[in-house]
């Protein structure tokens, strides 16, 4: 038995490879298709090879930081590495905590440092390149060393909680821990604001004027209670733009990329926010919580059938089963599914963003809203041609086509 897990899981790594490899020759393919009549205003012929090189930049680099990532997923696997760091780890303590942390905070670390050249190289290679990236060397590794912290910190503490309870009570592992990590997400998503964005952005409460004006005017006119506006400063990062909403009740906030300002118009910038509030009052937050504790239960439900496996640590070239080590073989062999469950969550995510369009459009903010989803596609370089099978699997919103033929009720 562990040697057909040993090459199911061999087999599941090369196969999501290979669809990763499809999904992006199949986009390549659908590049060449023309642009739609209604977004050709979005680019003239020398900002549209623009765009087509920059995808296909994207498209080679993910390429190559995906087979990089294959090769060392099958490296450590198929030739030890699982039971090397298990050994290291139980060498450090016999506590199952401590060695679940040392295994993973090992595995993490390796994961960090090859991640890191790409990164770089992605901020300011690629994204230098295409004129979006103000980052500088001295900003991008204060980042990189604080989200390592932060990762290590949040992750290192859910890890460890898990395990602990799964000391406790076996039986029911799946269940508590499941529990514990939801009221864990409840509090992040409650104070993600206050605590973990002011490590990496200055947010600072929109000043009266025209904007807070007519954001607050909309928000009253359609019965929404809004207190918090806040500008973020973004642009010391990138061009880019955006805005969203986060947390939930009195710590409900709208945070405005400073980018997004410079770049729309306040009738546009309206028009995002009202698509934004169409999710709170189609109460598209606590649905898509919803799915995603709904989710996470399904996993731990089916990791604690997996979690005393002897065939499953053998699998891994280890003597004896343990947390880590089956939640490591474990996480390989969940993949198929975890596709699957991603592609109904996008399904139902593009639902919520036709129904947030929706509700833009029938509070009179249609025109506005795609004016300014064509401005932000158009600045950051955007794809207006995806293959129809990327966009079901992989897209979270619909296509920018099909969102402004819907705003402008064409």
């Amino acid at each position: 038995m562990a040697t057909v897990l040993y090459w199911l899981v061999i087999a599941i790594v090369l196969a999501e490879f290979c669809w990763s490899v499809c999904l992006t020759l199949l986009n390549i393919k659908a590049s060449r298709q023309p642009v739609p009549d209604l977004l050709k205003d979005l680019y003239d012929a020398d900002r549209y090879r623009k765009q087509q090189a920059y995808a296909m930049t994207n498209r080679k680099f993910s390429l190559v930081s995906s087979l990089v990532s294959l090769l060392v997923t099958l490296g450590i696997f198929a030739f030890g590495g699982f039971a090397v760091f298990d050994a290291a780890a139980r060498s450090v303590s016999g506590s199952p905590v401590v060695q679940a942390l040392v295994f993973w905070g090992i595995f993490y670390l390796i994961s960090w440092v090859i991640s890191l050249p790409f990164d770089i190289y992605r901020t300011f290679v690629i994204e230098q390149r295409f004129g979006f990236n103000r980052s500088t060397p001295k900003l991008f590794a204060a980042d990189a060393v604080k989200g390592l912290l932060v990762n290590v910190l949040i992750l290192g503490a859910v890890l460890a909680a898990c395990v602990w309870i799964y000391t406790l009570t076996p039986r029911w592992f799946w269940l508590i821990a499941w529990g514990v990590v939801t009221l864990f997400s409840l509090f992040m998503q409650y104070f993600y604001s206050l605590l973990i964005v002011p490590l990496f952005n200055k947010q600072t409460p929109l000043p009266e004027g025209e904007l807070r004006t007519a954001i607050e005017a909309f928000a009253a006119r359609v019965g929404f209670r809004l207190d918090n506006i806040f500008v973020i400063d973004s642009s010391k990062r990138s061009s880019k733009s955006n805005a969203y909403f986060t947390g939930f009740g009195r710590r409900k906030r709208v945070v405005l990329y400073d980018t997004l300002m410079e770049q729309l118009s306040t009738d546009e910038i309206v028009g995002v926010l009202a698509h934004e509030i169409g999710h709170y009052k189609r109460h598209h937050i606590i649905l898509s919580s919803l799915e995603g504790f709904a989710t996470n239960l399904l996993m731990f439900w089916l990791f604690s059938l997996f979690i005393g496996s002897g065939d499953l640590a053998a699998a891994a070239g280890c003597a004896a089963p343990s947390f880590h080590v089956n939640l490591a073989v474990f996480s390989l062999i969940y993949t198929p599914l975890n596709l699957l469950l991603d592609i109904v969550t996008n399904v139902i995510s593009r639902r919520h963003e036709r129904q947030a369009d929706a509700f833009a459009a029938a509070h009179g903010c249609g025109p506005a809203e795609a004016s300014a989803l064509k401005k932000m596609s158009a600045k950051s370089l955007a794809n207006l041609t995806p293959h129809p099978l990327v966009v079901f699997t992989e897209y979270s919103h619909p296509t920018l086509y099909e969102r402004v033929k819907a705003l402008q009720g064409d």
